[in-house]
């Protein structure tokens, strides 16, 4: 069994990556298990230089608030703003503090440095304005496509002014009280005003898609692209809005699935404009079923990646990220019946594996799933490796000793 496994272990670079794949996939998705490693960004980071110098992508996307990531777009392209601005403003979930993510901006602007446009890297977000204590307010994106579109169209056009939008969104703490994400009673999101919202942002969008881009603008597919992605994020805050004052039992599931959808759509939309790296964690990127336990309940749904990877035509490839130890969290050494514990006892600190050769290796002795000590890493489910394009196995990260 050894011999077998060892045979489809490869090196870790991107020309090797893409060795495994039957071609060079539109939507590149690389999966962690866990959040918050640097080593793991760290090689990220480096595959992605790798794509960008070797193969021509120019995009990376990670799971972070899509509207905050523009502006760490238009630092890497531009210059505006500051890298301590990017770091504080540009990502969510803490994702700011990661000096693995610090390197990745600092690494893209130097690089897009005196380029032209066509030749930039570019940053994105695929989350929505979404945080575990609760969603944004819809304002900031509902404005933003108000008045790009009252720059194209006659105002009567429009289903309603500028200041009937800000009197019906009201005070923004409305919409961000953390209490709603567990009483539905604290949701705003089925008031009058968020009824009527919704409608008009449907509106919106009807309108921005009976338009085509302005040909007197500069670069009028990046106007219209950035319309495009308020429109997307204020009907599934809306939306999402709408579900966290649901007292039904699927009032989670709905939620999760929610947030997925919107993942997907921020992602099919970043792959039309050319091949993108998008890194974010396994269960967001998974052609199989994503589960997860939150308030003692257990919620299942498609992930951004099975979304993606079941629309006609999709180009999408999955990387799934396993580790051995984490030891600074009670992550020891993986048994050796685990899938982890079949990588770990082969030479290399990171392992490329052809993850359909060794899921094809190891029919006659399945190994066990691994069970984790600590809720925050997800080990791979064994059941799951003839979904995965390949497998990248990482045998330590974090403070060793």
């Amino acid at each position: 069994m050894a011999t077998d496994t060892e045979e489809t272990v490869h090196p870790v670079d991107a020309a090797a990556l893409l060795a495994l794949l039957p071609g060079r996939p539109r939507v590149l998705a690389l999966g962690e298990p866990t959040h918050g490693e640097d080593d793991l960004l760290d090689l990220r980071n480096r595959l992605f230089r790798q794509l960008v110098e070797e193969e021509g992508y120019r995009t990376v996307a990670i799971e972070s608030d899509c509207l905050a990531g523009l502006l760490v777009d238009a630092y890497v392209t531009t210059g505006t703003g500051t890298l301590d601005e990017c770091m504080v403003q540009g990502f969510s979930h803490g994702f700011g503090a990661s000096a693995a993510n610090r390197e990745l901006v600092r690494w893209m602007r130097a690089h897009n440095d005196g380029r032209p446009a066509a030749e930039q890297v570019r940053f994105a977000g695929i989350d929505g304005p979404l945080e575990i204590t609760g969603a944004e307010s819809p304002r900031r994106a509902l404005t933003a496509l108000h008045r790009y579109l009252a720059e194209q169209v006659d105002a009567d056009l429009l289903p309603c002014t500028a200041d009937t939008l800000d009197r019906l969104c009201g005070a923004d703490d409305r919409w961000t009280e953390p209490a709603a994400m567990t009483d539905p009673s604290r949701s705003t999101g089925r008031s009058a005003e968020a009824v009527q919202l919704r409608l008009i942002a449907d509106d919106l969008v009807a309108l921005l898609d009976t338009l085509t881009p302005p040909p007197t603008a500069a670069d009028p597919h990046e106007e219209w692209d950035r319309a495009r992605l308020y429109g997307r994020t204020a009907v599934g805050l809306l939306r999402y809005h709408h579900w966290t004052a649901d007292t039904s039992p699927g009032r989670m599931t709905r939620l999760i699935g929610l947030r997925g959808a919107m993942m997907a759509e921020n992602l099919l939309a970043l792959a039309e404009r050319g091949p993108v790296l998008v890194f974010a964690h396994n269960s967001h990127l998974q052609r199989e079923k994503s589960s997860m336990r939150m308030g003692g309940l257990r919620l299942e749904w498609w992930s951004a990646g099975a979304l993606v990877a079941a629309r006609p035509g999709a180009d999408y490839a999955f990387v799934h990220t396993a580790l051995g130890t984490i030891r600074h969290r009670g992550v020891d050494t993986p048994p050796p019946d685990t899938v982890e514990g079949l990588l770990h006892a082969l030479p290399g600190e990171h392992l490329l594996v052809d993850s359909h050769r060794l899921a094809a290796a190891l029919t006659g002795t399945p190994p066990v799933p691994r069970e984790s000590p600590w809720f925050g890493y997800a080990p791979l489910d064994p059941a799951h490796l003839p979904a995965t394009d390949a497998l990248l196995y990482v045998k330590d990260v974090g403070p060793q000793g």
